[in-house]
């Protein structure tokens, strides 16, 4: 049997989004020049809460401002793609505007290795070149890294072993609740 440890829940992982978000309305000021990915599958829920709340606090500054929000499926772009055993199978990607020129602030819920991340950089080049990219992650397992990249806004750092993995639970995913496990496998 899996052991499970609640590492976050609400109401502490809405005051993590909140807090997220000033940071980057501090460094992105009206986001006039700025859009945000979420990465497929999981990243886009956490985008979207990112997004609503950047949304909400932005309408009082800046009326009718609008943070872009797309999504971005790095399947076919991972180095593990034809390694595996059974076929991955491609989530939408839905990306609409163009990123040339823009500050792209990129979302995941999880950030382990680095790969998904590196594919995902990737992909983004389809949709033109970025000035800069940025990462944004709700949990970032510190010590999994297999590439150099690292987030530049954390939600929360978990020290994990590689016998363990985190799991995140969104309300949008059918969960009673938003909770991120970190879960020892067996």
């Amino acid at each position: 049997m899996n052991q499970k440890r609640l590492i976050l829940a609400s109401p502490l992982l809405e005051i993590v989004i909140s807090r997220l978000s000033q940071e980057l309305i501090e460094n992105h000021t009206d986001f006039s020049d700025s859009v945000v990915l979420g990465l497929q599958p999981r990243g886009i829920y956490f985008a979207e809460r990112v997004v609503n709340e950047l949304n909400r606090t932005l309408a009082g500054r800046y009326p009718g401002r609008t943070v872009p929000l797309g999504y971005l499926d790095a399947t076919f772009y991972r180095d593990d793609f034809r390694r595996r055993d059974a076929p991955l199978r491609p989530n939408t990607t839905h990306v609409p505007f163009l990123l040339e020129d823009k500050r792209v602030i990129l979302i995941d819920d999880v950030m382990a290795t680095g790969r998904m991340v590196r594919a995902a950089l990737d992909a983004m080049s389809a949709f033109g070149r970025p000035r800069k990219v940025e990462l944004l992650v709700l949990i970032d397992r510190q010590f999994n890294r297999d590439l150099p990249i690292k987030p530049d806004y954390v939600g929360q750092r978990v020290q994990t072993l590689d016998t363990q993995r985190v799991l995140v639970e969104w309300t949008e995913q059918g969960a009673e609740t938003d909770r991120v496990w970190l879960i020892d496998k067996e």
